[in-house]
């Protein structure tokens, strides 16, 4: 499959304290068109940093990434970003934050209803579209973000630990969901997590990163069955896959705990 987005030695270098701190060296990565990506790593290693610059919320400091082949130079529309918060508008209803791209994309008003259903069916919340944000629980919260973001029509969608505040059942229900939505919509997903099991029932393929500056330590592709429900989950070869990541994961958690008990003030 042809890549979608490119990163090609992508160095990400940030003033700190007098100094530059390197988020993330010499990286290239491909992301095929229709595939669903985890980034997995340790906490500041850098994977924020990689969905920041597909977005084109920042620059690289050397190296280039692409989209579809040409350079992001700028905040790129075509890459739609998810993030942990749910980032709706309190005062609009359901329909109406899933209309809100809509209307900015240009849609007429009397074609805006009708395509803002079609997404909240798909993240199957029939029968809130009237509801408040207030209203909702924090995984219904997150159906209302994922059907706003799919309203905008992206080609990629890029995730930043979406599902991290949820709680345990919740997070498990809104994966299978993610799973079901991204098989009708087709959509090319790169998700950024820290939990080896969420990047095991998600990913086609696995990126672990290593600890700061990142660097992709290993790309593990994903042969499990789907859908990866629980009789998945339970199995041997689930196991054996978790194992093997770990493997890659933990010198790398070590690393990161090190460096930060080293800078902390004495």
């Amino acid at each position: 499959m042809p890549a979608i987005l490119s990163a090609e030695h992508v160095t990400k270098s940030y003033p700190a304290g007098g100094a530059d701190v390197v988020a993330v060296r010499d990286l290239s990565l491909d992301v095929e068109e229709g595939e669903l990506l985890c980034l997995l790593g340790a906490s500041g290693c850098g994977k924020s940093t990689m969905l920041n610059l597909f977005a084109g919320f920042a620059s690289p400091t050397s190296g280039r990434v692409l989209l579809r082949g040409a350079p992001i130079t700028g905040i790129e529309p075509r890459c739609g970003m998810v993030f942990q918060s749910y980032a709706l508008f309190p005062w609009k209803t359901v329909r109406q934050n899933v209309e809100f791209p809509l209307r900015m994309r240009g849609v007429p008003r009397h074609e805006r209803r009708g395509m803002a259903e079609f997404f909240i069916d798909m993240v199957q919340l029939n029968g809130f579209a009237d509801h408040y944000p207030a209203e909702l629980s924090g995984g219904m919260q997150q159906r209302v973000t994922l059907a706003r973001s799919l309203a905008a029509d992206p080609e990629v969608l890029l995730m930043d630990e979406p599902f991290a505040a949820l709680d345990a059942m919740t997070r498990q229900v809104m994966q299978d969901e993610l799973l079901r939505i991204q098989e009708r919509s087709g959509k090319t997903i790169v998700f950024i997590t820290h939990n080896i099991d969420e990047a095991i029932v998600l990913g086609h393929r696995i990126v672990v990163m290593s600890a700061r500056p990142g660097r992709i330590r290993t790309i593990i592709p994903n042969a499990l069955p789907r859908p990866r429900d629980i009789h998945v989950q339970t199995s041997p070869a689930f196991a054996e896959l978790k194992n093997e990541i770990w493997n890659h994961v933990e010198e790398e958690v070590t690393q990161h705990m090190a460096a930060s008990r080293l800078a902390e003030p004495a």
